[in-house]
């Protein structure tokens, strides 16, 4: 089994990554393969509409995300972890969400990709430094939506509130320990 970790933290060593890590380690402990992907700290430009995914399900932009699919498709299991900007996902990440358009009209319009949805499965990991009601509504709705593009129907989540200075999560080893079982459960199924 291969776990690929979605990092969408600009910045490293932070609350996010710290999760993100201990997440694919408890993937590990229980036999998995892991990889991290640092969109932050890749050529991914957004999303421009040219509709070429519609002709043949690939995109014509040039960059990273050519890479980036491979790895998508090739997973088993997929962690999205990012922390909470204005009530969204960092725009890295959703850049990287957005070309996965690319994928979703493989899935529902050409029907040339296949994924065993009960075979698959995700978690998403968000971090934010409020505590309002609705802080994770917009990352768990584009959430819900990457993980179907990538014929993934059931995910977990670790929403972590009141977290903000850089590896303050540190002081919470509840979480990360929390982070570590939600990474073994996403492999044991």
């Amino acid at each position: 089994m291969h776990v690929v970790g979605i990092m969408g933290s600009p910045r490293r060593n932070s609350n996010t990554e710290i999760l993100l890590d201990a997440a694919l380690r408890g993937a590990e402990e229980c036999g998995a393969t892991t990889q991290t992907v640092r969109v932050c700290e890749m050529a991914i430009d957004p999303c421009r509409e040219y509709y070429h995914c519609a002709v043949d399900g690939t995109c014509s932009i040039n960059d990273d995300m050519r890479q980036v699919y491979e790895w998508l498709i090739a997973a088993d299991r997929i962690v999205l972890a990012s922390p909470v900007f204005f009530y969204g996902l960092t725009s890295q990440v959703k850049a990287m969400i957005d070309r996965c358009q690319a994928l979703w009209v493989r899935r529902h319009v050409l029907k040339s990709w296949n994924p065993d949805v009960e075979a698959r499965g995700g978690l998403i990991i968000a971090v934010g430094a409020t505590h309002g009601p609705q802080l994770f509504d917009g990352v768990l709705l584009t959430a819900r939506y990457f993980f179907d593009a990538l014929g993934i129907r059931h995910f977990g989540q670790l929403l972590v509130r009141g977290v903000d200075s850089r590896a303050a999560i540190k002081d919470r080893p509840d979480l990360i320990e929390q982070a570590r079982d939600e990474g073994r459960k996403l492999v044991e199924g």
